[in-house]
């Protein structure tokens, strides 16, 4: 490949890095904060899951030569921020050990790879969807409780959504940086540390948080993140990824991960479209050097997570929220039409969102578990009765 034909790819990959960080690093660093984490493990968890999936992203996109973008788990950063608030950081870094365990085992288990992407469609995207909708009230919430900050945010992501939707998200991230910068004093950036530390988690034990946490997460990865990112791929052309490596190397990525904070690794979807597709270059059989390239960016980015962190614990959390509402507007309308798509299984997929947006916790366990139990029971409830077979005697 000559070196002028790597422009086009480099470019598009540096391109989608920088737009998957801005993109949910604030809503990253809220879920974490969410369930116990400090501003320095905060910091640490967002460092290694820049860095982690950058390398995995790197190593797996010149094996095999095809574009896999690794990002961390927005799903699993939502349901972060979507579940009751906790002061057991250690044991949801248990938890998120449990997703990289499951991650492995999916990938060297192919009964349980058919399984888990084989839940119904109208459960676990009505599921995600519970676990979205909250995030993507904030928006409209910001806008009322603090209109001079929240309202040049979301008129920013608006108008760019019309001219160029690439763009919206990370423009309403440099916004909101700007606003918070201009409204408080209480920003010092000279607090964040100019290279981040590692912040080592002794995992904890709770079995309601590790399982109650750590099996939604698991499950919200592969139906939110995962099976879209395999379909991005097929739909450029791209047949038969690698599935059983791209498991046991995300699994083994989140194990690396978790003991400093990391929530998940898993394939990207909407960066993937930007490494995959023919912006990145109008042969296939280059496209992977912008995975490449973007798996670079974002590894670097992992330097900025000290900045990102202060910035954000200065920020009112709910405008925090409100950015990451906008960010996973576009999720939220996926899961909203594929929850919706079977109208024989709609009344399924509307209990479904309605426990999971409900935010109850039964001993201890999270709403987005009981959606998915709920869910289940409700369809096996509308399956067709069996008949008894009537022989044909007269």
């Amino acid at each position: 490949m000559r070196p002028a034909g790597l422009a086009q790819p480099i470019f598009a990959g540096i391109v989608a890095g920088v737009t998957g960080f801005a993109s949910s690093f604030a809503l990253l660093i809220a879920g974490l904060r969410n369930v116990g984490a400090t501003d320095d493990e905060a910091a640490s968890g967002l460092l290694v899951l820049c860095v982690v999936p950058g390398l995995v992203t790197v190593v797996l996109s010149a094996v095999y030569r095809i574009p896999i973008s690794i990002v961390w788990s927005t799903p699993a950063a939502a349901l972060l921020l979507a579940s009751e608030g906790s002061a057991d950081f250690r044991s949801a870094v248990g938890a998120f050990l449990l997703c990289g365990v499951l991650l492995v085992i999916t990938g060297l288990w192919p009964w349980l790879a058919r399984t888990v992407t084989r839940i119904p469609k109208p459960i676990a995207s009505a599921m995600l969807a519970g676990i979205l909708f909250p995030i993507c009230l904030a928006p409209v919430t910001a806008s009322v409780q603090e209109p001079l900050l929240a309202l040049p945010i979301v008129l920013t992501w608006l108008a760019l959504v019309r001219l160029a939707p690439r763009f919206a998200v990370p423009a309403a991230v440099v916004v909101t940086v700007i606003v918070v910068v201009l409204s408080s004093s209480a920003v010092d950036l000279s607090g964040a540390r100019g290279f981040p530390v590692l912040a080592p988690v002794v995992p904890g034990l709770d079995p309601a948080i590790v399982f109650g946490l750590g099996i939604p997460i698991y499950l919200v990865t592969m139906a939110g993140q995962n099976v879209p990112g395999f379909a991005v791929l097929r739909t450029f052309g791209f047949e038969h990824p690698p599935a059983r490596a791209i498991f046991v190397a995300t699994g083994a990525g989140g194990l690396v991960a978790a003991p400093f904070g990391g929530a998940g690794l898993n394939l990207a979807a909407m960066t993937a479209a930007m490494a995959a597709g023919p912006d990145a270059h109008p042969d296939r059989e280059k496209r992977w050097v912008a995975a490449v390239s973007a798996g670079g960016s974002l590894a670097v980015l992992g330097l900025l997570s000290g900045a990102a962190t202060v910035l954000v614990a200065a920020s009112p959390p709910i405008l925090i929220t409100a950015v990451a509402g906008l960010a996973l507007l576009g999720a939220l309308v996926a899961a909203v039409t594929a929850a919706l798509e079977e109208p024989a299984h709609r009344l399924v997929a509307i209990v479904t969102f309605l426990v999971a947006v409900s935010g109850l916790s039964i001993a201890g366990i999270g709403s987005a578990f009981w959606a998915l139990l709920v869910g289940g029971l409700v369809m096996l409830w509308f399956l067709p009765w069996p008949r008894r077979s009537t022989s044909a005697t007269t």
